[in-house]
């Protein structure tokens, strides 16, 4: 059971680090490194072992399927399964309070919520039914956004903000990104359950995290781990040292110490997202156009090489309007409210 249980922890950590490498390698400067190792790996790796690590990774990134959806759920079932067998019951017996047990649960369940809402709610799909309406929603730019474009995919004209998303193959409004943990695009009617999501999913790795250090911590002090001694192996009386402690605990708790490091990985990788969405959310710019925005910003740094005819334009954020206004954006979003205004006229 142990191995299993280090097999799936180490599996999801690679995992992670896989999605964070993806997400890392849509900066510039970091995509040139990753396309520097492929080559190097190409020399290494057989030609028909790279077509099928192509075609796999195609399917898992480039495909809609629901994967990472079980993997998720999997990994989350596991999780709160080790916490429900071992810690809860410890816990119970270190007098800890009900309350703060159970507040992990109560985290779970508003999260697997706003999943499903995720995953399930359109996130504001274009077509020609709605085309017009959405086109009156936001200003052009003329930078990142210019007037009478037209999909060359779907045949739509695209309203500023839009992108055509290649893994749903649709045109979405206010596009930020394609996520693979609810197989959806993230849009305007859904960007809001999304960040409920992900803030209560950080909240629930952060909770269990706290919960797992509590109780070994409070283990040691009752225990007075910290007073003991142990023979060396030169047979010399030793003061426990953090080390020792450590190699204790994770001998005699492996399946919990498994755990903590599973979720304090996962605390900080989901806390710098979260801190980047919010970040997002409070200057009113999607993924994709923070992206893009960097791209043409890094169009006017002489260091870039570029062709000496191109006049790169600035571009400027025109849709920030406040930290408030932008907050009800998400949580109003501008279909909605332009419908309202419309009524109103």
């Amino acid at each position: 059971m142990d191995f299993l249980v280090l097999f799936l922890f180490y599996l999801a950590l690679v995992l992670i680090g896989g999605v964070v490498i993806c997400i890392c390698s849509k900066t510039h400067r970091l995509k040139g490194l990753v396309r520097r190792g492929a080559q190097i790996f190409s020399y290494i790796i057989p030609e028909c072992l790279q077509r099928a690590m192509r075609r796999l990774l195609h399917y898992f990134f480039h495909s809609r399927n629901h994967t990472f959806i079980i993997l998720h759920l999997v990994l989350q079932g596991m999780v709160y399964g080790e916490y429900t067998w071992e810690i809860f019951g410890y816990c119970q017996e270190l007098e800890f309070s009900l309350y703060y047990l159970l507040l992990p649960y109560l985290l779970l369940i508003v999260n697997l919520f706003f999943f499903t809402l995720t995953c399930i709610t359109n996130p504001a799909i274009i077509t020609k039914a709605n085309e017009l309406l959405f086109l009156q929603v936001y200003e052009f730019d003329e930078v990142m956004f210019p007037k009478n474009m037209k999909c060359s995919t779907c045949d739509l004209r695209k309203p500023a903000r839009s992108k055509h998303c290649s893994v749903c193959n649709r045109c979405v409004h206010r596009f930020d990104h394609h996520c693979v943990w609810v197989n959806n695009c993230i849009g305007a009617w859904n960007i809001r359950y999304f960040l409920i999501y992900l803030l209560t999913l950080t909240a629930s790795a952060v909770t269990l995290a706290i919960v797992c250090i509590a109780f070994l911590v409070h283990l040691v002090v009752v225990s007075d781990l910290y007073e003991e001694a142990y023979i060396d192996d030169l047979g010399h009386f030793q003061v426990m040292d953090t080390v020792f402690l450590v190699q204790y605990l994770f001998l005699s708790f492996p399946r919990i110490v498994f755990m903590l490091g599973f979720v304090v990985v996962l605390s900080f990788l989901l806390c710098g997202y979260l801190c980047f969405a919010l970040y997002l959310a409070a200057t009113n710019q999607t993924t994709n156009e923070w992206y893009r925005g960097n791209w043409t910003r890094c169009q006017h740094c002489p260091l870039v090489a570029r062709v000496p005819s191109a006049t790169p334009q600035a571009y400027q954020n025109i849709h920030s309007h406040g930290l408030w206004n932008n907050l009800r954006e998400i949580f109003l979003p501008a279909f909605l409210h332009y419908e309202r205004k419309k009524k109103e006229w």
